[in-house]
């Protein structure tokens, strides 16, 4: 087909304008902007602290470097010593809560429950926690060499700890205007895949069955685990709903107003044994789990108990997705 020159001349400028249209630059995605292009502002919502997405990961470089913390290790024993010191110079009120208890395998352990009063003269008060130990053996790997090695850890406990250090930091710089309880237990990660489920979480055990204050409670608790991985998705776990479904509404609802809900998606996923479910079931707190986990799939993130749960699998990303939304619920305490 031909044109002629009065029809060239129409055509040229729309066809120029249709290229214009289609390579307008995408945003990038950054620490501070990771969030869905839909944000749902609240009525009176208060704007807490911006989450330092360096910070945290700074804290898990530390953990890296400092190698897995397995249980009766040096390198768990120079965790404890620092994470301790840590949440002291944030302003915490800090015990390690000891104790004794047997693996799976009979082995004996000392558990080390790390555990942080921020305004501990109030008695309303929120629950906030993570598992900090390594799993001793990596079971998923596919090369039997590598079975017997110690994992990393760094997403599997580690991401959450450092999340909650960076939270710990902010309130000390600005109150949250309730009580806050951070714990880092002890001893979750030595179950056994093929036994009873009570084989797992030990220091959450414990803790549940000796509370560091008599008649300790909480109006709710929140457990990260595995909160750092590229491509993590949060689905409702079982539990969550079961003992606390409100909570677990409301959380996921801040998250999808601040434009996160790429990760905290709306599919309920399975009732998943972790620390939360000795908080509800022992302790009588409601405690939600935040957790990665490929409902789909049926399965945990990518290399989980495995050797390449290291920090170049992290995300700034999801990192900072998930102490946002911490921060928005703590902040916002009165409408959860």
């Amino acid at each position: 087909m031909e044109y002629s020159l009065k029809q060239f001349q129409f055509i040229v400028p729309f066809i120029l304008l249709l290229c214009i249209k289609c390579s307008d630059p995408q945003p990038s995605s950054t620490k501070e902007n990771v969030a869905d292009k839909k944000v749902i502002k609240v009525k009176n919502e208060i704007i807490p602290p911006t989450f330092q997405t360096d910070s945290a990961y700074n804290h898990l470089q530390w953990m890296e470097n400092n190698g897995p913390r397995v249980p009766g290790s040096k390198p768990h024993e120079r965790f404890v010593n620092w994470a301790e010191q840590k949440l002291k110079n944030y302003g915490g009120q800090v015990i390690v809560q000891m104790g004794n208890t047997q693996t799976y395998d009979g082995k004996n352990f000392s558990i080390k429950n790390i555990i942080a009063s921020f305004f501990p003269e109030r008695n309303d008060r929120i629950l906030l926690c993570s598992h900090y130990d390594s799993r001793p053996f990596c079971e998923k790997e596919t090369d039997p060499k590598l079975k017997s090695k110690p994992c990393p850890g760094i997403n599997d406990g580690g991401s959450g700890v450092a999340i909650l250090l960076e939270l710990a930091r902010i309130f000390k710089e600005k109150d949250p205007g309730i009580g806050i309880d951070v714990i880092f237990f002890d001893m979750e990660d030595y179950g056994n895949n093929n036994g009873n489920p009570e084989t797992w979480c030990l220091g959450s055990q414990y803790w549940a069955k000796n509370l560091h204050k008599p008649n300790y409670s909480a109006r709710f608790g929140i457990l990260l685990d595995m909160v750092g991985h590229q491509n993590a998705t949060f689905p409702k776990e079982g539990y969550s709903m079961y003992y606390a479904p409100d909570i677990t509404d409301k959380i996921w609802h801040i998250a999808q107003s601040k434009g996160f809900g790429k990760y905290f998606i709306q599919d309920e996923g399975p009732e998943l044994t972790d620390d939360h479910y000795f908080i509800n079931t022992i302790a009588k707190i409601p405690c939600v789990d935040i957790i990665d986990y490929k409902v789909y799939k049926h399965s945990f993130f990518e290399h989980h108990h495995t050797t390449q749960d290291i920090l170049k699998k992290i995300d700034k990303n999801t990192l900072f997705a998930v102490g946002t939304t911490l921060l928005y619920v703590i902040y916002n305490h009165e409408q959860i």
